[in-house]
């Protein structure tokens, strides 16, 4: 049975940083991983990706603020959000598939991840 647990939420000033962290459990064998997050009011998407061999997918409005890892010895995945923003308030979701894509390629954005967490709030004020 899998299962992923999110942690590290919170409220924060804009400029401020925040680092959330996933706990994935059943898994065996490679599997890629991300974060997506639904602001208020809007739909879920996608903010950043990793396959099991490291590489990396990152939304432009995140790019250079935000850094995904994984640390597959300790089956957690992490998301260190820096110089945050207003427009990052949202529910994050960590989600996971070991039908990593060919080639050690990241995973689209738009990837249908198996799957998911059970969300953790980011509040990011001015």
């Amino acid at each position: 049975q899998v299962q992923l647990v999110e942690s590290g939420g919170g409220s924060v000033q804009a400029g401020g940083s925040l680092r959330l962290s996933c706990v994935a459990s059943g898994y065996y064998g490679p599997y890629c991983m991300g974060w997506f997050r639904q602001p208020p009011g809007q739909e879920r998407e996608g903010v950043a990706t990793i396959h099991h061999y490291g590489s990396t997918r990152y939304t432009d409005s995140v790019q250079g603020r935000f850094t995904i890892s994984k640390d597959n010895a300790k089956n957690t995945l992490d998301l260190q959000m820096n110089s945050l923003k207003t427009e990052d308030t949202a529910v994050y979701y960590c989600a996971a598939d070991p039908r990593c894509p060919a080639w050690s390629s990241p995973p689209s954005l738009q990837f249908d991840f198996r799957d998911w967490g059970q969300g953790t709030q980011v509040t990011v004020s001015s």
